[in-house]
């Protein structure tokens, strides 16, 4: 049976989400947990909505696994029960027909917060404190020159037959008292591409750029190395988006033909 698992993490001490030999991850902490509660011969591999990279947390994570019969409510509990403290698992139900957490999700919603003022010591962990002032009217302007369906090469690390066309749906800025929280929203995202984005609108929203720049850099299609990579405790997986259950499977077969390395 195909299990939904809904979970949230701390990204701090975590080498990303996806299992590397030898360090902490997300993956490795959660499958290790499963095989320990299900007493299984072997590891039973996770399939996730948006692997989130070194130290990126998550709010509303989405992931599925394949196992033998088992009551949902309990391996919630269990899990719940073995996991460390910076993985929360919210909830496990059995998947609908068709689910797939990777291939059937419409888009994945980031959260990027920076404070620009004096920092609050509270929220170190998830607030990246910047020692100039920003505009953000800039930041919202240059914004404008990034949005819709492009190849993102500019801003991401890329992977070995990855594609890096992304539509990005939505690049918006806000300041909250002292603190600017940008929405970044797309239907995925390829490595390292929110923190690049941050990282050119901060370029903008401290003066040194025009707006126009950010829409330069896309266009150069190649890493530019004016470009930051902004730091990752700033940054929060909200929301995975999925369709009508009647309409997953369609949905899955939309992304494996127009994605071959969605995030």
């Amino acid at each position: 049976m195909r299990l939904r698992i809904d979970l949230a993490y701390d990204g701090a001490a975590f080498h990303g989400w996806a299992t590397q030999p030898g360090l902490r991850t997300v993956q490795g902490e959660i499958e290790t947990a499963i095989a320990t509660v299900m007493r299984l011969p072997a590891l039973a591999s996770l399939t996730v909505a948006g692997r989130t990279d070194t130290g990126v947390h998550a709010r509303a994570q989405v992931a599925h696994v394949d196992l033998d019969e088992v009551d949902p409510v309990v391996l919630t509990r269990r899990l719940q029960r073995v996991l460390p403290a910076d993985i929360s698992i919210r909830e496990v139900t059995e998947a609908v027909e068709g689910f797939d957490a990777r291939f059937a999700a419409l888009e994945r919603r980031y959260i990027y917060r920076l404070c620009d003022t004096i920092p609050d010591p509270l929220t170190r962990g998830t607030v990246v404190t910047h020692r100039r002032p920003l505009d953000v009217d800039a930041m919202n302007a240059a914004s404008t020159h990034l949005l819709g369906e492009h190849d993102f090469a500019s801003f991401c690390k890329k992977r070995e037959g990855a594609t890096t066309i992304r539509e990005l749906r939505e690049l918006a800025s806000v300041r909250t008292g002292g603190r600017i929280e940008t929405t970044v929203r797309a239907d995925a995202f390829c490595h390292s591409m929110v923190r690049s984005l941050m990282g050119a609108l901060v370029a903008v929203g401290e003066g040194r750029h025009d707006p126009t720049w950010a829409g330069e850099i896309l266009a150069g299609g190649t890493r530019d190395a004016r470009v930051r990579v902004m730091p990752a405790h700033g940054l929060t997986l909200e929301e995975i988006v999925y369709p009508p259950d009647h309409l997953l499977a369609a949905r899955v077969a939309q992304s494996r033909r127009r994605r071959d390395d969605p995030r």
